[in-house]
């Protein structure tokens, strides 16, 4: 596995995942960047920018642009290998494996042959020290880049992660990780697991707005992200993608629930 390591990186860290070809999202997180004053070095993304929405080759020119530290997430992976599909670990027949066939067909069309050079250049963990803290950053897990690891996962599910990724880059206090769309920080026997949700997808929560963090003197504290999303939406329109990811920035709520475990589902909404 490619590991790079940052260094010592002193003051606020910006985390964030999953931009999905949501231009407007990455637009709207450059924008909190600047007013911050957070150094590019300082923002750290899980993955996953190219996905669900419209504007995969500008997504990549920004986040290369921005010059921030980028861990490989699945579909950079498949993207790279010149992969079939986005090996997003979506059940077969399920509505996002139906789903998935029209967006990633147009982004593997789309994104050049250099932007998918830069993605196979891309580390699977990246390490850091902040605060006398050493953490990883991941984009699913070690045993699988797109598994799907959630604040109510089993005890088990983080110690078998934590361990695969220790015996990569040796001892963490903490570990970053993305994939699953839903912010959380799960507090383990070895450190925190901390999700800080993607930038563009909402977390399936009724509302538009998406997440990101700030790791900032040890604490790490959750951020809404507003941007545009009726541009997001026009450019999935343009593109000719299916429209269940165009819904899903506009209610809020994903396509389906499939990958949802039980406790995120929601009881008035029928899944699949």
């Amino acid at each position: 596995m490619k590991h790079h390591d940052l260094g010592a990186l002193n003051g606020p860290i910006l985390l964030f995942g999953g931009p999905y070809s949501n231009v407007q999202a990455l637009d709207a997180l450059i924008k909190v960047v600047s007013d911050r004053a957070i150094d590019a070095g300082h923002v750290i993304c899980t993955g996953d920018v190219v996905a669900y929405c419209g504007a995969p080759c500008l997504a990549v020119q920004r986040v290369r642009d921005m010059g921030c530290a980028v861990v490989a997430g699945n579909c950079e992976a498949q993207l790279a290998s010149g992969a079939q599909d986005c090996g997003c670990g979506f059940e077969e027949g399920s509505v996002c494996d139906l789903l998935s066939v029209g967006w990633y067909g147009f982004a593997a069309a789309a994104v050049s042959a250099m932007d998918k050079a830069w993605m196979a250049d891309l580390p699977d963990i990246i390490t850091f020290t902040h605060q006398g803290a050493r953490y990883g950053v991941l984009h699913g897990g070690i045993s699988d880049v797109s598994r799907f690891i959630w604040g109510s996962s089993e005890e088990s599910v983080f110690a078998q992660e934590w361990q695969l990724l220790e015996a990569q880059v040796g001892k963490v206090d903490h570990i970053i990780a993305g994939h699953c769309g839903v912010p959380f920080i799960a507090t383990t026997p070895m450190g925190r697991w901390i999700n800080a949700g993607v930038i563009g997808m909402p977390p399936h929560d009724g509302r538009q707005h998406t997440r990101f963090a700030i790791l900032d003197g040890g604490e790490v504290q959750m951020h809404r992200l507003e941007y545009d999303v009726a541009g997001a939406v026009l450019d999935m329109e343009q593109a000719g993608l299916p429209v269940g990811y165009q819904r899903g920035l506009e209610t809020g709520y994903w396509p389906s629930e499939d990958v949802l475990p039980s406790d995120l589902r929601l009881p008035s909404l029928a899944s699949g």
